[in-house]
């Protein structure tokens, strides 16, 4: 096996493991409605909240690696919702749904073997796809770990 292709499945088990952290499946599962779109005493964000803004910041990296006419939303009000409830209870699993997509496609984009993962993406400033894929791990395991303590602290984990 090369060094690339074990690089790419290390990439790849990184964005989607829970060797250091819940698993985003486990994070997001069996959330009671009713504490959704709570917010502890002392906590800024819902549960609600935390799983839009992975869900909305992880598109906007895809987009970003992918796109060269992608606009970004604007920082920071655009990367979270305008309230802390879910505005329907379908609402939680569409967002669970559109991360897990959005998550795939770009497990995909480091898939692909004719990808070089550290050459410049040209229409970036010199980002990387390896440097893309390591903010996406990054930030979806800080998200994931406030959810579950926000989860903990709502009596709704484990």
């Amino acid at each position: 096996m090369t060094s690339d292709k074990v690089l790419r499945e290390q990439v790849q088990f990184l964005l989607r493991a829970d060797d250091a952290h819940a698993s985003f499946d486990a994070a997001t599962a069996d959330v009671p409605v009713g504490v959704r779109g709570q917010r502890p005493q002392g906590a800024q964000h819902s549960p609600w909240e935390i799983l839009e803004h992975l869900r909305i910041a992880q598109w906007d990296i895809l987009e970003y690696t992918r796109d060269p006419k992608h606009v970004s939303p604007e920082f920071p009000s655009g990367y979270w919702p305008a309230s802390p409830t879910p505005p329907n209870e379908a609402a939680w699993d569409k967002s669970v749904e559109g991360f897990r997509k959005d998550l795939a496609a770009f497990s995909q984009i480091i898939a692909d073997e004719g990808t070089d993962l550290t050459a410049p993406i040209p229409h970036t400033d010199g980002k990387t796809l390896l440097r893309q894929a390591l903010l996406l791990a990054d930030h979806n395991a800080y998200h994931l770990g406030e959810l579950v303590l926000l989860r903990r602290v709502l009596g709704a984990w484990k």
